[in-house]
């Protein structure tokens, strides 16, 4: 039997994207997602424990990350957990968990250049590791 490894998040950035090309013309975005819970503790007191996430988009969907998103925007974000580890500069070895978006959806209006979310409505794109391309949508949540 297959195995499945699918995340969903919803959060906020923590910082603007770091959008980059490299070696082979291959564009990549890298940015932190908070998630944040909240509940009521044994007092009555209400709590909010945030978690942050490593989050990496390739290809096409990486243009639209680096002319709308920045920190403090509300996405949706499905992908998969990937472990990798790598050498610092010291030579040390270091170990990183982070999320390889699929589908970026961008909530809190339609995108304007700069990130300025002012209008209703939501839109969607592909990443490039998917066999669909780059699409959009600005229909208003069901919800």
């Amino acid at each position: 039997m297959a195995g499945v490894n699918k995340v969903i998040l919803l959060g906020n950035l923590g910082k603007d994207p770091e959008v980059k090309a490299i070696d082979n013309g291959r564009k990549v975005a890298r940015f932190t997602l908070a998630t944040t819970e909240s509940y009521r503790n044994q007092q009555g007191e209400r709590v909010d424990q945030t978690e942050w996430h490593n989050v990496v988009f390739w290809g096409p969907v990486v243009d639209v990350i680096d002319k709308y998103l920045k920190k403090g925007n509300q996405v949706y974000v499905e992908g998969k957990i990937n472990n990798r580890s790598y050498d610092d500069k010291d030579g040390n070895k270091k170990y990183i968990t982070e999320i390889v978006g699929q589908t970026l959806t961008l909530l809190g209006g339609k995108p304007q250049a700069g990130g300025d979310n002012e209008s209703n409505g939501s839109s969607s794109y592909a990443s490039s590791s998917q066999p669909s391309s780059v699409t959009s949508a600005s229909d208003d949540l069901p919800f």
